[in-house]
Parts: C-alpha cells; structure tokens; sequence
C-alpha cells in the first residue's frame, strides 16, 4: 500500500488555495490540517478544501504529531522564518516560490532542513508537469541538436494598490519575485547558473519593479531572453531554439498541455500532455515520493539550484536598485 502522508498547509491565502486542490488529485495524500493566525479563516479554508483540522496559529499546527508535510503558502517575506518553524517541529516542507527573499534567507532555510533531515523544496510546480518533463527529455536525445536559446516571459496587468502584496516593497512585492521567477526557473533548467546578467526595468512609486527585461549569458555563449511584468499583460509563451530546430511549450507555458516541436527537416510535431489535477498535483507527489523513498531533495529542483537562482534574482534586483526593507 501507498504510504498516506498527512498534509497542513501555512496560510491559507490565494495560492494555497490552488495546492489544496492539487492535493485532492493527489495519490496518498490526506488533506489534515490548515493553520492561520485567525481561527474562523482557517476553519472556512479546512471546510472548502477538506481538511479535517483547523488551527488559529501557526504554532498550533505545527505542534500536531500527525502532520507529515506543510505547505508554505504565506507572502515572501515570511517563507525563511515558516519553513524553518516548521522544519525545527519536524515536518518536511514545500515552500512557495520565490524559495525566500533573497540567497542569504534561502542558504539558511537549507542549512537547518539538512541538519534537520526534512525534505525541504521550493514550489516550481512547472518543472513537475508533463511538459516540461518532456522538454527535458527531447533535450536529452537531441531532438533539436544543442539548444542555444530561450525566449520565455510571464506578465499580467493589475491595477496599483500600494497596500497589497504585489507592491509592497517591505512583502518582496514587484514582479520580479512574483512572476519573474518562472522564466528565470526555466532558463536554470535549461542552461544552468549564468556567468552574465543584463537587466532593466520600470521602478513604480512604491519602489518595485513593475516591468523588467533581463538578458542571462552564459560561458557557452547561450543565451536566455526573458521578462516578467505586473503592469503589463505578455504573450506567456516560451520558445527554446536549437542549431537543429526549435521547441514551443503553448500560451501559458508554465502550466501548458502542450508542445510544439519542429526538428530540422521535419514536419512540425504538436504534442498533447495533460496534466494531473490542476497541474499542482505533480510538486506535492514528488516530494511524498521523496518522503516515502527516504531522500531528502528533489532531482528535478535541488536546494544547491534553489540557492543559485535566488542569488540570480539578487544580482538583478542590485542592478536595478530594488532593495527590500528587512534587508
């Protein structure tokens, strides 16, 4: 039999919302317990979703023995001091990206979950899915020869609320850290850590970025071209091109169902790859796998790759000026 593991979840906000669904799909998980600094939030979370407990503190939930796993779903600025509370009481972690405010936060919150021997991973659900799955192995064979390229962007276009999280400087508001963590994911998985980063963007009135551009190179002189954006909607398609032919992962690509494939001298291949669930299924069964199998990081997003992206986002908030108040 499947090992059932016993899920909480941190926070019951927005994002949280669309792992607990994930989870409902998932195979031998069990939706436990939700914990929230107000008990009636918690209570209506648990009653929507079908978890079968409900805590007004964090603590609380922590504290229960029966919880084998948390997710981390509460704003950037708290996901270090979360994962750790969590991981010092004993549960294995997933924690919403980005991973952490900055590589500083990110090296400390590895440090205690290997001291801890917990599972600790960041939430790129898109690396799970079947497209990107595929990507990885068309790569691996050759498909499209030596991939030299990727074009890759996510923006959406909200109105300024200088209260809410996207645009709050001391929340690690700005698109950069919101959205811009998904094409800057995809071009680590593709081409690794950059040796050059090029960036720029529109600075908004509460001193984030609401619009930025970022151009990563690397010693093999591949190249990622990417931007990300709050006050702008993009194309959300991503483009990998290779000297024997291009991939396309479909509008939006992060969580697409299909690619398309041209390969030199061939007809171009559309592939259909649905996903489980609501594709956030994938992340919560690899780190139960992870769980049941007794390792303590994922092969498909590893901490040392959690940790290189997180200074990568550092190096291009420096170069835009963006500074976050607890830093």
């Amino acid at each position: 039999m499947t090992q059932t593991i016993k899920w909480g979840i941190l926070g019951p906000g927005a994002i949280s919302k669309k792992f607990a669904t994930g989870l409902q799909d998932a195979d031998g998980a069990e939706l436990y317990a939700v914990g929230s600094r107000n008990l009636e939030r918690a209570q209506s979370f648990a009653d929507e979703y079908g978890f079968s407990k409900a805590y007004g503190s964090y603590d609380e939930l922590v504290n229960d023995s029966e919880v084998d796993a948390i997710y981390i779903g509460t704003p950037h600025s708290f996901h270090k001091d979360h994962s750790i509370l969590c991981m010092r009481h004993g549960k294995h972690v997933i924690c919403e990206k980005p991973f952490a405010i900055n590589a500083s936060e990110a090296a400390e919150m590895i440090e205690v979950a290997r001291e801890e021997k917990r599972v600790l991973m960041e939430a790129m659900w898109s690396r799970f899915l079947p497209t990107l799955n595929m990507v990885r192995a068309l790569l691996n064979e050759g498909a499209i020869g030596e991939a030299r390229m990727v074009k890759a962007d996510f923006g959406f276009r909200t109105n300024v609320n200088p209260e809410g999280r996207l645009f709050k400087p001391e929340l690690g508001g700005g698109a950069l850290l919101d959205v811009g963590i998904y094409p800057i994911s995809l071009a680590y998985m593709l081409f690794g850590q950059p040796n050059q980063i090029k960036s720029m963007a529109n600075i908004g009135e509460t001193g984030i970025d609401e619009e930025t551009a970022v151009l990563l190179g690397y010693d093999t002189g591949q190249m990622a071209l990417l931007s990300t954006a709050i006050r702008l909607n993009t194309q959300h398609e991503a483009f990998i091109l290779g000297t024997e032919g291009w991939i396309k992962i479909m509008n939006p690509w992060w969580v697409s169902s299909q690619i398309a494939v041209k390969r030199q001298g061939q007809d171009e291949e559309l592939f259909d790859l649905p996903f489980k669930g609501n594709g956030y299924t994938h992340e919560a069964e690899e780190v139960m796998t992870l769980i049941r199998e007794g390792r303590l990081e994922s092969d498909v997003i590893p901490l040392d790759e959690s940790l290189a992206i997180m200074q990568t986002l550092d190096d291009i908030r420096a170069q835009l000026g963006v500074k976050y108040p607890m830093e």
